[in-house]
């Protein structure tokens, strides 16, 4: 058979459609609609918007919301005859299938495992959607639904899992860290920060400016801010920072796009 009409390609439509409904019950089960805890309650609280000086304030995570949705949507749009044989959803489907599959797995662990374990899961998913992410940007697609589906949706939730990667991890290294440090989390605040910043404007810039990514990491920041600046832990200096890190992360991305199109 040729390559043009594989098999495989109805297999990638049928395994997207499994991982996608995977982790739409792991998320109800996150958030105890099926009777798990939400997520806030879990490990002891350790990943509440008040366990650490890194993690953004409560609001900030309605944005999975927008994430899940989008990829409802790109199941359906993908589970159509004429995607089946596309070149670009063989790059990319397997890969956001496997990010759902991840995505499901960060909630299992969270909710029935440990805390070291949910941030190998958020790693793992970081770096999978970082490669589906780079494969998106070198392949362009072919029309602006297809735009929104694909290089959108996967760009907000590798834009949003970056900076939960880095809530999850100081959520972590914050149950387990000497009281005494904390007399430093100013400090460890801002290096954490500037590495965001660095991360950030390379996504936006090697990305040609897609603002999908950038527009995910400020409304983290923003939150974040808002949780250090107003809530506890309370910190200025980290609350502000993160102000100015969602606005370097917006202006490089957009002036890489303005000079993409100039």
């Amino acid at each position: 058979m040729s390559a043009d009409r594989s098999p495989r390609d109805l297999l990638r439509q049928i395994a997207v459609i499994s991982a996608t409904s995977f982790m739409l019950i792991a998320a109800l089960i996150g958030s105890g609609f099926l009777g798990g805890q939400p997520v806030e309650d879990l490990q002891g609280g350790a990943l509440s918007a008040e366990a650490s000086y890194l993690a953004p304030a409560s609001p900030a995570f309605s944005i999975w919301s927008v994430i899940y949705i989008g990829l409802v949507a790109y199941t359906i749009w993908q589970a159509f005859p004429a995607r089946r044989h596309d070149p670009r959803q063989r790059a990319l489907g397997w890969g956001i299938a496997l990010s759902e599959v991840l995505n499901g797995l960060w909630l299992v662990a969270a909710q029935f495992w440990t805390l070291p374990l949910t941030v190998l899961t958020i790693v793992l998913l970081l770096v999978v959607l970082a490669v589906v992410f780079r494969r998106a940007v070198a392949t362009p697609p072919s029309g602006w639904l297809e735009a929104v589906l694909v290089d959108g949706v996967t760009g907000l939730h590798l834009g949003w899992v970056t900076l939960a990667t880095v809530a999850n991890t100081s959520a972590w290294l914050t149950q387990i860290a000497p009281s005494e440090w904390e007399a430093g989390a100013d400090v460890w605040g801002l290096v954490v920060l500037a590495v965001v910043a660095l991360v950030g404007c390379i996504m936006g810039w090697a990305s040609g400016g897609r603002i999908t990514p950038s527009l995910a990491l400020a409304w983290g920041l923003s939150w974040l801010a808002v949780g250090r600046l107003s809530g506890e832990p309370g910190s200025t200096v980290i609350g502000v920072a993160a102000i100015v890190v969602a606005v370097l992360i917006l202006g490089v991305t957009v002036v890489r796009r303005l000079r993409t199109r100039a």
